[in-house]
């Protein structure tokens, strides 16, 4: 999915197009490639303002959590430049031979003082991602978006099923997938895996302080998404931007969307897409095999949340 980049695919914000603005109207104004005056000094809206940068924040994950939404969000802060894709680097063998250079290439022109943000959901659960994030850059911002695991697995069986059909391909149902007859649940499947939060987060514990990690509630940025923009922000050290008119409740969809100005925008049809339905009893089973591990992980973030 390209995220919402409302005025230039390689412009991530406001300040980034003002500058470019100027600086090539002082160009054109100036006679194009005249040599300009040695005795001039260097403004920060110049061209050369504008550089790609290794990103300073991270959205970890999780899959069908709400990264997409949350960056898409984010980017209309005016500090803020957000990669155009997922990146895939601490996650792929093949990517992250390509050095850092390579990194630093995936991401969007920005300006000084701005804070470059990539998503990579695989992230989160990738065993070697933690520490190659550390050894790049130790400080780093990372942000984890989760929601209840049980809608997220359902979410994550509901793309590949819509995916698989769209190929003409077949795909079992979900209760094939998850039952192994008289034995109960399949915990191998990877949409339960994917799900195990404590599990996945306890490597990046590992590398980073809890402190260097935001957890964001991401059934509440559906719902209500300022309140904890607000505390990402402050989190990121991002000055307070977003406000109540940068979102508008569409009914069609049922979810919020984003403005910026005259611009309106929606996120793409894979959000909010309808999940098929489950028997009741295989979602309490679901929801009874994740309590511990939900528990588990609000014990190590120090926060609960009301899944199940």
């Amino acid at each position: 999915d390209a995220p919402f980049l409302p005025f230039l695919p390689q412009v991530a914000s406001r300040p980034q197009l003002w500058w470019l603005h100027q600086a090539l109207r002082g160009w054109i104004l100036e006679g194009g490639a005249q040599e300009q005056s040695c005795t001039r000094k260097p403004t920060r809206n110049s061209a050369s303002s504008l550089q790609r940068r290794l990103p300073q924040g991270i959205i970890i994950g999780v899959r069908k959590g709400g990264t997409r939404a949350l960056l898409e969000m984010l980017a209309l802060h005016p500090q803020v430049a957000a990669a155009p894709a997922e990146v895939h680097f601490f996650n792929r063998e093949e990517n992250y031979r390509r050095g850092l250079g390579w990194y630093r290439q995936q991401m969007p022109f920005s300006g000084p003082g701005q804070l470059t943000m990539e998503k990579t959901p695989g992230y989160f659960s990738s065993p070697q991602a933690p520490e190659r994030v550390r050894a790049m850059d130790p400080a780093m911002r990372l942000l984890l978006i989760v929601r209840d695991p049980v809608e997220r697995l359902v979410s994550d069986y509901t793309q590949i099923l819509h995916n698989r059909r769209a190929r003409c391909k077949p795909y079992p149902p979900l209760e094939r997938l998850l039952l192994r007859g008289d034995r109960g649940l399949d915990i191998r499947y990877k949409a339960i895996q994917r799900s195990l939060y404590a599990l996945h987060l306890a490597p990046w514990l590992a590398a980073f302080p809890l402190a260097h990690i935001h957890v964001v509630d991401g059934g509440s940025l559906i719902r209500e998404p300022l309140p904890e923009l607000r505390r990402v922000e402050q989190f990121l050290g991002l000055a307070p931007s977003l406000n109540p008119d940068n979102f508008y409740f569409n009914q069609t969809k049922g979810f919020y969307c984003l403005q910026a100005g005259a611009h309106q925008h929606c996120l793409d049809d894979s959000k909010g897409r309808p999940h098929p339905p489950i028997a009741e009893q295989l979602l309490e089973q679901l929801c009874t095999y994740f309590s511990a591990h939900n528990e588990h992980f609000f014990s190590l973030v120090g926060r609960t949340f009301n899944w199940c």
